[in-house]
């Protein structure tokens, strides 16, 4: 089944236009979601807006938005006030310049929608996307929709267009607010992590090889409450023991020993003989085997308990 567009466009290139329609990159209906519903009757519960001030639920007719200026105080907009503020829905993808992609870090990226020539654009979305091959370079551009105004860059994607949606440089953090220690890396550290980095490399990219196996078992539980089975949570795996030596988490990471291996003593011979156990007192062991056997009986009889809850 043929994706749906959800908007259409326009490429503003030099004198050239190009007609396109965007269409999502994500599956619907991938992700799992709960709704909240009333546990004592089941129905879906609605969401209301209440106002401690008088104690009372709000309509919606009734609200207004506002922004707190300073705290518990607001300034408040009307919908005219608000609309007027919008930039008018052109659709239009008006390119500014064409830089290097290299040079564009994925920092940047906040969404990404696929582009598609729309009617009358076959030959000139192909031409874009041609340039934009041998030239290695995308295309910086504004988008204005939905009362707002999208920095874009497009760039090729397998056979055709890709448009990203890029965050603005004021919107994100510099990287020298994160506080980093100075540390002193050893060069036979370092020789050891390149050489785990070349033990686990591969030759390309193949994210087809990852799941979301979260989201597979949530999925796998929904299908078994939908059935009526009941859901047993499995068990949890014991943390694993963390190595706090660099070099020895390097090493053991390579699966070399972190030392030299040690021998293992013989086990300690007995100074009786191997026979000795038959040739034991009959009054010994009858005194033992009763003792013995009830031991063995009492963790059957658990055994079967613990199997027969499990079944039910």
């Amino acid at each position: 089944m043929a994706p749906r567009a959800i908007a259409s466009g326009t490429i503003s290139f030099g004198l050239v236009a190009i007609p396109v329609k965007l269409f999502t990159t994500t599956e619907s209906g991938k992700s799992v979601s709960f709704n909240m519903v009333h546990k004592t009757c089941g129905t879906r519960l609605q969401y209301r807006y209440y106002c401690p001030t008088d104690d009372a639920f709000v309509e919606r007719d009734e609200i207004s938005k506002g922004y707190e200026f300073a705290k518990g105080q607001y300034v408040l907009f009307t919908q005219e006030e608000l609309k007027a503020l919008d930039p008018e829905p052109t659709n239009a993808i008006e390119i500014e310049e064409f830089v290097p992609l290299k040079q564009v870090d994925p920092i940047y990226f906040e969404k990404s929608y696929y582009l598609g020539p729309d009617t009358g654009g076959a030959k000139p979305y192909r031409l874009l996307t041609e340039t934009m091959k041998k030239t290695q370079r995308a295309a910086l551009g504004r988008y204005a929709s939905r009362g707002k105004d999208y920095l874009v860059l497009l760039r090729p994607y397998e056979d055709g267009l890709i448009l990203q949606q890029l965050r603005y440089a004021d919107e994100l953090r510099q990287f020298s607010e994160v506080p980093i220690d100075k540390a002193e890396i050893k060069k036979q550290e370092l020789d050891l992590a390149i050489q785990l980095v070349d033990q686990t490399t591969a030759e390309k990219f193949q994210p087809e090889n990852y799941r979301d196996e979260v989201r597979e078992r949530v999925w796998s539980l929904v299908e078994q409450k939908v059935q009526g089975e009941q859901i047993i949570a499995p068990p949890q795996e014991a943390p694993k023991a963390q190595i706090i030596d660099l070099m020895e988490a390097l090493k053991a990471s390579l699966g070399e020993a972190p030392g030299k291996p040690t021998r293992r003593k013989p086990p300690k011979r007995s100074m009786r003989d191997p026979d000795e156990r038959s040739m034991r007192d009959p009054d010994e062991r009858s005194m033992r085997d009763p003792e013995e056997r009830s031991t063995k009986a009492k963790k059957k009889t658990a055994t079967k308990k613990v199997r027969a809850a499990g079944k039910r």
